[in-house]
């Protein structure tokens, strides 16, 4: 009776502790839109070119006017896609799975946070993935852009190949 007490109370405790470590959920605020605003002119502008990247090009795929927020010369250094204007575009335009939406109002990416600072800004998402075991969770992901004469010119993520 004492054994089987004591393995219960242990499989018991094993239970919480790994209720314990179980996540948060990362969440996006409720308006987006409102994070890409600064008091500051200079920050703000910077906030504004990300913000179109994400709105207009990201989300609903307007590449055709990529060159009104990158550079010709925008350095990527994620591994899947290469640097420069024209490899940008045919990399993220032609993608089926990503089709052009005519009407493109609010920003529907579920963003955290945006931060300016110096040239750069980052745009901070929740991120929705599935673990090897198929069960949901979510987690961060970040976009950095280099700002240059009110354009991209270089871009991080933690993109993998």
């Amino acid at each position: 009776m004492k054994l089987r007490l004591t393995i219960s109370l242990v499989f018991a405790s094993m239970l919480l502790g790994i209720a314990a470590l179980a996540q948060e959920p990362v969440k996006g605020v409720a308006d987006p839109d409102s994070l890409f605003h600064d008091k500051d002119k200079k920050k703000d502008a910077m906030k504004q070119t990300a913000y179109h990247i994400e709105k207009d090009l990201l989300q609903c795929n307007h590449w055709d006017e990529a060159g009104k927020w990158l550079t010709d010369a925008y350095h990527q250094h994620n591994p899947n896609v290469q640097s420069g204007l024209a490899p940008v575009v045919k990399f993220f335009g032609n993608n089926p799975n990503r089709p052009r939406k005519d009407v493109c109002d609010k920003l529907q990416a579920p963003v955290v946070a945006v931060v300016a600072d110096g040239d750069l800004v980052t745009v901070i998402t929740a991120a929705p993935r599935k673990d090897a075991k198929g069960q949901e969770y979510t987690t961060t992901w970040f976009d950095t852009w280099r700002i240059k004469d009110g354009k991209a010119d270089e871009h991080w993520d933690p993109a993998t190949k």
